[in-house]
């Protein structure tokens, strides 16, 4: 797990990269979260990082393949959701099928007194599905990346351009997608059908 993205932030510390015992000491109260998690957490946990059927009662059926009442599960991911470790439910479109047959990455160099600021006017454009904060490197001075889709390339270019206005960035690059190799979301706990 990757602090940073956990929401945890630690100014007297050079490195972005802590210990594990550096992380129990600072911060327990997420190390908790993810060592308390029960054996039926982890298995509903594991149960909804697949496709959910598309039925009447989805719930009712992971239920019952796990063995509890759909109440118990519902009440489960909403402890789980409580208590951050859920974060969103999504649904996952193929946009190739859907018509978006382009895609850019978009690499912003955004001053960092106003990354916030630039983020959340950028992540608000409907075209973008993602929007990421990430360090620059020599030769490379872009730190916010968004992910821009529409039905073709010119749309693409068009898009970051009315976002560059709007955000007033105008150092920015598009990375075109070429080919998918890879697209499947993290499993962090394999299901019993997985051994």
């Amino acid at each position: 797990m990757n602090l940073l993205d956990s929401g945890f932030r630690r100014n007297d510390v050079k490195s972005e990269e802590l210990t594990f015992y550096e992380f129990i000491n600072i911060h327990p109260k997420i190390f908790n979260q993810i060592i308390m998690l029960t054996e039926l957490e982890k298995k509903i946990i594991a149960s909804i990082q697949e496709d959910i059927a598309v039925t009447d009662r989805p719930y009712l059926e992971i239920a019952t393949k796990l063995g509890i009442a759909e109440e118990t599960l519902l009440k489960s991911l909403q402890s789980l959701c409580r208590r951050g470790i859920i974060r969103r439910f999504g649904a996952t479109l193929r946009h190739q099928r859907t018509g978006f047959t382009a895609n850019a990455m978009a690499a912003w160099q955004v001053a960092e007194d106003r990354i916030d600021d630039v983020g959340n006017k950028m992540a608000s454009f409907r075209q973008v599905s993602h929007c990421y904060r990430r360090n620059p490197t020599d030769g490379w001075p872009y730190n916010l990346y968004t992910m821009i889709h529409a039905n073709d390339k010119a749309a693409c270019r068009q898009i970051a351009r009315e976002m560059s206005q709007a955000a007033s960035v105008e150092n920015y690059t598009l990375l075109f997608s070429r080919k998918e190799l890879k697209k499947t979301s993290m499993v962090y706990f394999p299901s019993d059908e997985d051994d």
